[in-house]
């Protein structure tokens, strides 16, 4: 059966979206969770940065004593 294409009635015409429409039709959010992502990467790079840094300065803080104590007892 064909759509009816009279002038006053276009409840039965059916059309079908542009290429464009269709391939960003099953896009939306995608922005939203591209920058979730990433918002965790940069998380999961400061978290290892800081646990890093905080190595660091225990062994700085350990050397630096032990250096003053070399030091202190010449």
């Amino acid at each position: 059966m064909r759509p009816n294409l009279d002038k006053g009635s276009d409840k039965n015409v059916t059309t079908t979206p542009s290429p464009k429409r269709r391939r960003f039709k099953g896009d939306h959010g995608e922005g939203v969770i591209s920058a979730a992502i990433a918002v965790l990467i940069m998380a999961f790079l400061g978290a290892a940065m800081w646990v890093g840094f905080q190595q660091m300065w225990k062994a700085t803080e350990a050397t630096t004593n032990e250096k003053i104590m070399q030091i202190g007892s010449e």
